[in-house]
């Protein structure tokens, strides 16, 4: 497998920057960092972006999840290893990706959920976070990017 063209943020001036600034902001939210790499592990496992999945296992391990939570974040609602905490930014981050899936996906019980877990500054950095990362898998997948190719 190779790559159809270099990463398209990479390409044009400021839009790589301007992307890595929201990512960095999110993690002023006071989530936990395992929490958020969580959520951007299984978004990119939902969009089948293999460089996304391959870093997110690694900055996941790195945040301190557990290799049973990155094992399994695939089948988290039925695994034992996540936190009530885990399983709402969980359920939100997947209802956030799969927009098109039903209406309401992010209906008001996953939303309510969240929100007994998290701040408004929590759920604005997990939001981003979800955006964000659907964004780079979609540009990482339509262009092909190789999974380990970026260190």
């Amino acid at each position: 497998m190779r790559s159809r063209m270099q990463n398209p943020a990479a390409l044009l001036p400021g839009a790589m920057q301007g992307i890595q600034q929201i990512m960095g902001a999110t993690r002023q939210g006071d989530v936990p960092p395992a929490i958020l790499d969580l959520v951007h592990l299984r978004v990119s496992q939902i969009n089948g972006c293999s460089a996304c999945v391959a870093g997110g296992v690694t900055s996941t391990r790195k945040a301190g999840a557990t290799e049973d939570q990155l094992a399994t974040v695939v089948a988290w609602r039925d695994a034992p290893y996540f936190s009530d905490e885990e399983r709402a930014a969980l359920a939100l981050a997947e209802a956030a990706t799969r927009l098109a899936d039903r209406p309401d996906a992010v209906n008001d019980e996953i939303w309510d959920t969240a929100a007994t877990y998290f701040d408004e500054k929590q759920l604005a950095a997990i939001v981003l976070t979800i955006a964000t990362t659907n964004l780079f898998n979609r540009l990482n997948a339509t262009t092909r990017q190789i999974a380990g190719a970026w260190g």
